[in-house]
């Protein structure tokens, strides 16, 4: 259900080019994350559903990140991933296998300050993903789509950083 409302979406971010903040906030996001999120609008408006995700610098120290895990609803589980990566003065990727299979396209985005907003595109959809820092340990993602000249939110999700998979190290 959640890929059937996240291919639902998808708008345009302003473009900008990366700079060292940027590398900064995609570092800051690396890590594992899990929270519940909610179908806001549509179909399925009022699904909850709960995700575990793992963040990762995007290989060959490009500025961006790769996220994989999974997120449930109910006894269902369902892979999740996505790339997002500099792309001369923004940024592309997708999630899923983007828009060509079930998922979405990632075709533009910025970085400002603890919060990112990408672009995303589906067919004739198109939508924003922000996803914004609250701390270090809390990130507020926004999935909305474009109808007409008004963005409007559908999916919205609520991670906290999954202290309990950071090594610690023993005392002396």
């Amino acid at each position: 259900m959640i890929a059937v409302a996240l291919g639902a979406t998808s708008a345009m971010a302003p473009e900008v080019s990366a700079a060292p903040r940027d590398k900064a906030f995609f570092q800051s996001v690396a890590g594992s994350w899990k929270g519940p999120g909610e179908i806001v609008a549509g179909k399925y408006k009022g699904t909850k559903f709960s995700c575990n995700l793992t963040g990762e610098p995007t290989p060959n120290g490009e500025t961006g990140i790769k996220l994989d895990g999974t997120c449930r609803v109910g006894v269902f589980k369902q892979p999740m991933s996505a790339v997002i990566t500099e792309a001369g003065k923004g940024y592309k990727g997708q999630f899923l296998d983007g828009a060509d299979g079930k998922g979405l396209d990632i075709i533009s985005g910025a970085v400002n300050g603890d919060k990112v907003v990408v672009g995303i595109n589906r067919a004739q959809l198109n939508g924003a993903m922000v996803a914004s820092l609250r701390g270090t340990n809390t990130m507020n993602i926004t999935i909305s789509v474009k109808v007409e000249d008004q963005m409007i939110p559908v999916i919205g999700l609520t991670l906290d950083r999954d202290l309990d998979s950071i090594a610690v190290g023993s005392i002396d």
